[in-house]
């Protein structure tokens, strides 16, 4: 897609802290955890942007900043161009109207004395004037777009599947037309039969309405399949950014590489390079100086210790790579 078309979503620089508190009456900040430090991407209409990482990359906070459930420590949310920490009441009840989540476990976001109808309804009750005859119509369809039947919207969550129950979760989310979507591992807990099955109609959404989609992801199978463009993140930073399959094709920066290797080949008889990383992701209380992800590197030179790396584009794409191996002013900072 042309990057002139105007982002439906813009991160700039964003930032959120959490405090670390000491004391019981007299409570004190004794630190901040950098759970995302400085983070930017945009997402266009009909895209589909991942953000790949390990647990504690901060993958979700920034998903759940994006939906307004956590508040920025720094940094700004576009809408269309628009600032979102600058709206007001109305403007905010239509950006949430517009960017809707669907979660890892639909159990867990539905209500099991509701009737699925009432679980797809709710938001249209909460947000719009429309009749009960209209609601009632709205839900039919919405559940049929899904893959589901009329006669299911009387059951209630327990008497479905797993894989029926996100398509429930999509039905809900779709209910406002919204325009974004956060998707926070929408498929990662289903039996490996199903997955495809909703991956399959989250793309058939997307190309129907021109919806735009945040995933959230590990498996980059997944993420392969689903994404117009990929950010891959560690410790609060996003390291390496690509669209398309260029990321697969050539993954450049070192924790992506070591990414690839720990996924299963495509082919049987593929051989890829085993890079076994040493240690765990450090804290994000405590980050290490220069390059966050040198004391794992398998290759960290002196300088990755002292300076942070710069972004470096790579080629005539949008591929973007955070690392002083493709930095040709590394040795002059060294």
């Amino acid at each position: 897609m042309s990057a002139s078309v105007e982002p439906v979503l813009e991160v700039q620089n964003m930032k959120k802290y959490f405090p670390v508190t000491r004391g019981l009456a007299m409570q004190r900040t004794v630190g901040w955890v950098r759970a995302v430090d400085d983070v930017s991407f945009a997402i266009r209409p009909g895209e589909t942007l991942s953000l790949v990482g390990e647990s504690g990359a901060g993958k979700t906070t920034v998903a759940k900043t994006v939906l307004l459930l956590e508040q920025m420590t720094g940094g700004s949310l576009l809408f269309h161009g628009k600032n979102v920490g600058k709206f007001g009441r109305s403007e905010l009840k239509e950006y949430r109207s517009n960017v809707q989540a669907v979660f890892q476990d639909p159990w867990g976001s539905m209500n099991p004395r509701m009737r699925v109808k009432s679980i797809v309804a709710e938001p249209l009750v909460v947000n719009t004037s429309l009749s009960r005859a209209e609601i009632h119509r709205k839900v039919l369809d919405l559940l049929a777009q899904v893959g589901l039947r009329p006669d299911q919207a009387e059951l209630y969550p327990h008497e479905f599947s797993g894989g029926q129950r996100q398509r429930i979760a999509v039905a809900r989310a779709l209910a406002l037309n919204p325009q974004l979507v956060v998707l926070d591992e929408p498929v990662s807990a289903l039996d490996v039969s199903i997955r495809a099955q909703i991956m399959n109609l989250l793309r058939d959404i997307q190309t129907r309405y021109g919806l735009s989609y945040l995933m959230i992801a590990h498996n980059l199978a997944t993420v392969r399949y689903m994404s117009h463009a990929v950010a891959i993140m560690y410790l609060g930073e996003i390291v390496e950014y690509a669209e398309g399959d260029a990321l697969f094709d050539n993954p450049m920066h070192p924790y992506t590489k070591a990414l690839m290797s720990a996924a299963l080949p495509a082919h049987p008889d593929e051989v890829v390079e085993e890079i076994v990383l040493s240690g765990e992701m450090p804290s994000p209380l405590n980050p290490p100086n220069g390059c966050h992800f040198h004391p794992r590197c398998p290759a960290a030179m002196e300088v990755c210790r002292r300076v942070a790396p710069r972004v470096i584009r790579v080629g005539e794409g949008q591929h973007q790579v955070s690392c002083h191996l493709y930095d040709d002013e590394a040795g002059a900072i060294a």
